[in-house]
């Protein structure tokens, strides 16, 4: 994990690329918490015996838990002391790619494509990309926008 000692290195590291972060194994349990906490109970994630049979052979975590696992993996990518707060501000261009089974293990990685000096504050885009293990293609990507105030 990359820390910046301050706003100021922080905002100096526009381009730079992070991670990957550790391997998260997606269980079941975890994909099933996620359906309880949504009322999304859909089949293909819910329902192991009848998803075996579907389209993805098994089931499949929510795309929406798969992005909800973003502050998870952005706090292993990079970490900004000497601020005061820092506030997810909300994503852009969020695409889900591939779907991730039950079983499967994911990590991300992180560039920083955009800083915004603002009054008192810096505000930076990260493009993630959530990756499977032992797969071509990503789960996710998504421009997470995350304001650091001072």
């Amino acid at each position: 994990m990359k820390v910046f000692s301050d706003l100021n290195e922080f905002a100096a590291a526009l381009g730079s690329q992070h991670g990957p972060t550790d391997w998260m194994e997606i269980s079941q349990d975890r994909v099933d918490l996620f359906a309880e906490a949504t009322d999304d109970h859909q089949w293909i994630h819910v329902d192991p015996e009848r998803a075996a049979e579907g389209p993805f052979g098994a089931t499949i975590a929510h795309g929406l838990l798969t992005l909800s696992l973003l502050p998870h993996f952005s706090h292993q990518l990079y970490r900004v002391d000497n601020i005061a707060l820092a506030v997810n501000y909300g994503y852009n261009k969020v695409r889900f790619i591939t779907p991730v089974k039950v079983g499967a293990k994911i990590r991300a990685r992180g560039e920083i494509t955009a800083i915004n000096q603002l009054d008192g504050a810096v505000q930076a885009t990260t493009m993630i990309t959530v990756e499977i293990e032992d797969s071509a293609k990503p789960a996710a990507v998504a421009e997470s926008i995350v304001r650091y105030l001072a």
